[in-house]
């Protein structure tokens, strides 16, 4: 199991409960911030996951940790009927039900408060889930990827999206450099919230990643699971099936 990292060291309050309290607290200003500290490249990652499910062809998405909707928006033109995006945060989901109105995309895509862990949906329900930048953020990895796993149709499509550690040389000595301490300083000089980008880069260089999340995605019940390295190995797209 992943050691746990959570934005506000002292708090009190779970890793659940902290990691809303965050996304609440950046959401005005995460898109912007986004493409800023990913250089833009997470657009291109993003693009990658749709082209990989426009071949599925599925009739209905769940992007869980949809946050401000980029991925949701995105996978309407995998040309999928029904795509729903789930986040905890009501202060991202603000965010993204005004970019789905603006792209006239309201009677495709339904943005819906929920928790990863506790999905309000049928069993073997969606023919297709992503979850973009979100699998680290869950409080119980495990729990989250048997629920998605629950609601996940048969021969259905999981696709991850996640950042990762490169593993050569010098790659891996500036991804650190730049994860420690130039991520954590962006954060601090344009957002309110001095500890949620401090986490983001603490977070991602704990969380599972390659052949280690493979293997978890293989003890929830995934087969035929897939890792593919993106841009030096900073991100991964992970593809698995029910």
């Amino acid at each position: 199991m992943a050691k746990q990292v959570t934005p506000y060291k002292d708090s009190k309050l779970g890793k659940k409960e902290q990691v809303t309290k965050m996304f609440d607290n950046v959401s005005k200003n995460y898109d912007g911030l986004n493409r800023v500290i990913s250089f833009g490249l997470d657009i291109k990652w993003r693009k990658r996951v749709v082209a990989i499910l426009k071949k599925k062809q599925p009739k209905n998405i769940l992007d869980i940790a949809t946050g401000t909707g980029d991925l949701a928006i995105n996978l309407a033109k995998t040309g999928a009927q029904e795509i729903v995006g789930l986040d905890i945060s009501p202060g991202m989901l603000e965010v993204g039900k005004k970019k789905v109105a603006d792209k006239k995309l309201n009677d495709t895509i339904t943005m819906v408060h929920g928790d990863s862990e506790m999905l309000p949906f049928d069993n073997n329900y969606f023919d297709a889930i992503t979850v973009a930048f979100g699998v680290r953020n869950f409080e119980t990895l495990e729990i989250g990827l048997a629920e998605i796993f629950r609601v996940l149709k048969p021969q259905g499509t999981f696709v991850v999206l996640e950042t990762s550690v490169p593993a050569k040389t010098p790659i891996k000595q500036g991804y650190n450099l730049y994860c420690k301490h130039i991520l954590p300083t962006i954060g601090k000089l344009f957002s309110k919230d001095r500890s949620a980008y401090t986490y983001l880069s603490e977070s991602a260089a704990v969380f599972p990643h390659g052949k280690d999340f493979n293997n978890i995605l293989h003890k929830i019940g995934f087969i035929a699971i897939e890792n593919k390295p993106q841009t030096f190995g900073v991100a991964t797209i992970y593809v698995a099936t029910k």
